[in-house]
């Protein structure tokens, strides 16, 4: 009698002979778990290509990395392409001048007088002379005004003279800027407070009050050669008439709220720095007449002098800040020693691409000046990775390189993060680099280029619009992130 069997009485005695049958038989291999390789954990990190195109900037990426002090290349992307490395070029400028001016040249100051010295009174003319220091601030002027008192100078019977020659003169570093941003100034062979006047207004009741002066921590000159006017308009918030002896500005009524305060650029270094020596003096009883420029010092009589700190320490405050005029003006220095004097940044930044395929192996820097302001400046990511290995022989740029950090997901830093890196930031209008050494959690230390460029984005914007366009600020933090991912991605891969 045949008996009905139900689905589920079936698959309860399939699974039970299943049961009983690998019980009875040993396995034919081992049930312990496989060793997958020390490297396994690799296969997880990110690939580059997925973190650039995470970090959706448009326009091209390149970068490079390598072990610093083999030279071997680990990894690259358009490493070959040039790109606008924006302030990633000081990097190349530090390098270049201390190579050329060594690392405790000290640019100088000179206070002159021709005619000679009697009784406390300069028979002849008095000579203010630029000696290229980038550094020079309100603070070193007033100390020299007070050094020619204590020489007991009390009158100058001939001319104000500010010798500006020691550099060529350049209105301004990029053309290509508002005429208002106070980071693309005049040079010259004399500077001042990085050329910059300040300018600040307070409103009382309807009208509003002025001042540009040469402030520092200590002194608040007042300053005439700088000149601004207040005009009932919206747009454009700033204009700039070249006054002959003076520069004359007008800003927007419109734009100045209650008060507020910005530093301005000067287009007339050698001037300004008469007019606030010449306020200076003044407190201490020289009357000075009006300054007067002049290329060269003629030979006299040296009353003051100042030196400014050594070239090294100058460097490491200007990769630290990003100085484009310190960038500029020991760059030209370097050209005028190795070359002799050039007549613009151009020719002074194509001294500099030679000198960096020659001394560092670079194969094609085409730099436009020293600072990285200008867009026009390609570097690839090879070039300056080749760059940072070389420097890395003689540990000569890292250690006055920032340090950089690692940042978590509400870009605060990390603590203790195991990634150490010493780099230079480049930020343009939708142009972002990073360039330097990374060390690993395991001690390798690498050297790294990463560049990023939306270059189409970038020619689109109009000259008024230069300063803050809309969508580079979001843009250059997608760029950041990416970077920091790059480098994790390094740190992982290369340095455990």
């Amino acid at each position: 009698m045949l008996r009905a069997v139900s689905r589920r009485f079936f698959l309860a005695m399939v699974a039970g002979s299943a049961a009983s049958t690998a019980v009875a038989t040993p396995p034919t291999a081992s049930l312990r778990p496989v060793s997958r390789g020390a490297d396994h954990f690799k296969k997880s990190i990110a690939d580059p290509q997925a973190i650039i195109n995470a970090a959706k900037l448009n326009g091209r990426v390149t970068y490079a990395v390598a072990d610093a002090r083999t030279g071997l290349r680990l990894e690259g992307g358009n490493a070959s392409v040039g790109t606008p490395p924006a302030s990633v070029a000081k990097a190349v400028t530090a390098l270049y001048a201390l190579d050329v001016l060594g690392a405790g040249y000290r640019f100088t100051t000179q206070l002159v007088a021709t005619g000679g010295v009697s009784a406390g009174v300069v028979q002849g003319d008095l000579i203010l002379v630029g000696g290229g220091d980038p550094t020079l601030d309100t603070n070193a002027l007033a100390a020299m005004a007070e050094a020619l008192k204590a020489r007991g100078i009390r009158e100058v019977r001939g001319a104000f003279k500010v010798a500006d020659g020691a550099l060529p003169f350049i209105k301004t570093i990029d053309p290509g800027q508002p005429d208002h941003v106070g980071y693309s100034p005049a040079i010259s062979g004399i500077a001042l407070n990085f050329n910059r006047v300040h300018f600040e207004w307070r409103r009382s009741g309807g009208a509003y009050g002025v001042t540009m002066d040469a402030r520092s921590d200590r002194y608040r000159p007042d300053v005439a050669m700088s000149r601004m006017q207040i005009v009932s308009r919206d747009l454009p918030v700033y204009t700039y008439k070249d006054g002959g002896r003076t520069d004359n500005w007008s800003v927007a009524k419109g734009a100045l709220g209650n008060g507020g305060a910005r530093w301005l650029p000067v287009r007339k270094p050698a001037l300004y720095a008469g007019d606030v020596f010449q306020t200076l003096a003044r407190a201490h009883g020289i009357v000075l007449k009006n300054p007067v420029v002049v290329g060269r010092a003629p030979n006299g009589t040296l009353l003051a002098s100042r030196q400014s700190d050594d070239l090294r320490t100058i460097l490491r405050a200007m990769l630290r800040f990003s100085t484009n005029l310190t960038a500029e003006m020991v760059g030209l220095a370097a050209t005028a020693k190795r070359k002799g004097r050039v007549n613009s940044l151009k020719a002074s930044a194509t001294e500099m691409n030679r000198w960096a395929g020659a001394t560092l192996g670079t194969a094609s820097m085409r730099l436009v000046d020293h600072s990285g302001l200008g867009d026009a400046s390609k570097m690839t990511a090879d070039d300056m990775v080749q760059a940072l290995v070389k420097a890395h022989q003689s540990r000569t740029l890292r250690p006055i390189l920032k340090p950089i950090a690692m940042l978590d997901e509400k870009r605060r830093a990390i603590k203790n993060h195991p990634i150490d890196v010493h780099a230079k930031t480049g930020t343009l209008n939708f142009v972002s680099g990073l360039a330097g050494y990374m060390t690993a959690k395991n001690g390798t230390e690498m050297a790294f280029a990463i560049f990023a460029a939306d270059e189409a984005t970038r020619g689109r914007i109009s000259k008024a619009n230069r300063e803050a366009p809309r969508g580079a600020r979001s843009w250059n933090r997608r760029a950041k992130a990416m970077q920091q991912k790059l480098i994790e991605r390094w740190g992982s891969l290369y340095g455990s």
